[in-house]
């Protein structure tokens, strides 16, 4: 299982919602692909990006790095071909990291 389909697949089990993959390949060269996804609470972020990580060390997927977790409005990992942003919703919103990267519809891997 690849990086990010093992990654989408831990968040979609926390219960993360509307979980986007972007295939950013061809916009940089920093990673492969971005995933961005929203918890309910400040809580459920934090447990959804502990969880990734606890399964990535596990799994030989340990991150590069994390930051935002002791604060959990929005917490990056970085899993070297895929950095996983995990949001509160008005966060992600105001931000609006899909946008940013002006990606097209043709790039989005999948949403759930």
């Amino acid at each position: 299982m690849l990086n990010h389909e093992w990654a989408h697949q831990v968040l979609d089990d926390q219960k993360a919602e509307n979980i986007v993959v972007l295939d950013v390949r061809e916009l940089t060269s920093v990673t492969d692909r971005m995933i961005i996804c929203s918890g309910r609470s400040e809580r459920h972020v934090k447990a959804i990006a502990s969880k990734l990580v606890e399964l990535g060390k596990k799994s030989d997927r340990a991150p590069l790095g994390v930051e935002g977790l002791e604060h959990g409005r929005w917490v990056l990992i970085d899993l070297n071909d895929v950095i996983v942003h995990v949001m509160l919703p008005e966060v992600r919103d105001f931000y609006q990291i899909e946008s940013l990267w002006q990606i097209s519809s043709n790039s989005a891997l999948s949403s759930s």
